[in-house]
């Protein structure tokens, strides 16, 4: 029987099952740590109109390529002049990267969420049809294998320039090469539970096929697929840089810390601080999501839970 199944069984509430996983992650450190990292860039995306000293679209030709700290005087609304620093210096537009980077979280985090769940969404639908369902899983996994055949990035590529630049083409080019994987996964949990006594049992008793699904084999998806979600979003936000670094992503007026990096990189030797804090706000975010994915597996998977 499933754990789920098991934990209906002795009439334990869902209530104590959830708070039991969150006592759990809350003494991982790992899970810990990569909360707390993620949880600062989340809030710094959600605050960047009060953390920006400047509009990072504002263009300064007088002020371009400033080393971090650079003070420069600005005239407010009274007209009175005031000194604002640059906390990261100024690229060769004369645009703050300060301001850049804070608003480039916003771009990285709503790529990488929007993929990580449409990409589920997609792959867990398609692979309970293909597990279930005998003479569709033959058809659907080797177009999936087709599609897994080509390297991600290259597709992603392919889809951009078939279509018009913009966030929901980087999007959808990120999902589709993404979507084979969680459909190989959920695949494969399908067709272990299906051979599973209780699941026979409810077969043998007539249960309808929706029901059987949702109650039986669904749940015992989701732990995995929560996992398979965290790592999607961090190669989500590793891809759409890439892609915005090569020029076929977001357009450049939009800042993201790919665009940032990709428009330092001529005057990289000289000015190395433009491409150097995107990177790190870059390495930061997709450490702390895969460090979170690593602990929820360590948490949710019951061989990994006996060490903990």
């Amino acid at each position: 029987m499933s754990v789920t199944a098991d934990a209906l069984a002795i009439g334990e509430p869902a209530v104590l099952r959830t708070s039991g996983v969150v006592r759990r992650l809350a003494r991982n450190p790992t899970v810990v740590f990569g909360v707390f990292i993620l949880g600062f860039i989340v809030a710094m995306g959600i605050a960047a109109p009060w953390l920006a000293n400047f509009d990072p679209a504002a263009i300064n030709p007088s002020f371009r390529n400033k080393t971090p700290g650079a003070m420069e005087s600005v005239r407010v609304d009274d007209g009175v002049r005031s000194e604002v620093r640059h906390w990261m210096g100024t690229d060769s537009l004369g645009r703050d990267v300060a301001s850049r980077v804070v608003y480039g979280a916003r771009a990285s985090l709503l790529v990488g969420v929007s993929v990580a769940v449409i990409a589920v969404g997609i792959g867990l639908a398609v692979g309970l049809a293909a597990g279930y369902v005998r003479w569709l899983d033959g058809v659907v996994m080797r177009f999936m294998d087709g599609l897994m055949a080509i390297p991600a990035i290259l597709l992603a590529i392919a889809v951009v320039s078939l279509s018009s630049a913009g966030l929901l083409a980087v999007i959808v080019a990120i999902v589709i090469p993404e979507v084979p994987r969680v459909v190989r996964l959920v695949r494969s949990i399908v067709l272990s539970v299906r051979e599973e006594p209780y699941v026979e049992a409810a077969i043998a008793v007539g249960t309808p096929t929706l029901p059987l699904i949702t109650r039986h084999i669904l749940p015992n998806t989701l732990p995995p697929l929560i996992v398979q979600a965290t790592y999607i979003c961090a190669s989500a936000i590793l891809i759409e840089a890439i892609l915005s670094f090569l020029g076929v992503g977001i357009p450049a007026q939009t800042p993201t810390w790919g665009n940032i990096m990709a428009e330092g990189r001529t005057l990289f030797r000289v000015y190395p601080h433009n491409i150097l804090y995107p990177g790190i706000f870059l390495a930061l975010t997709v450490l702390a999501v895969n460090l979170l994915g690593d602990g929820l597996r360590d948490t949710l998977d019951p061989r990994m839970r006996k060490r903990l």
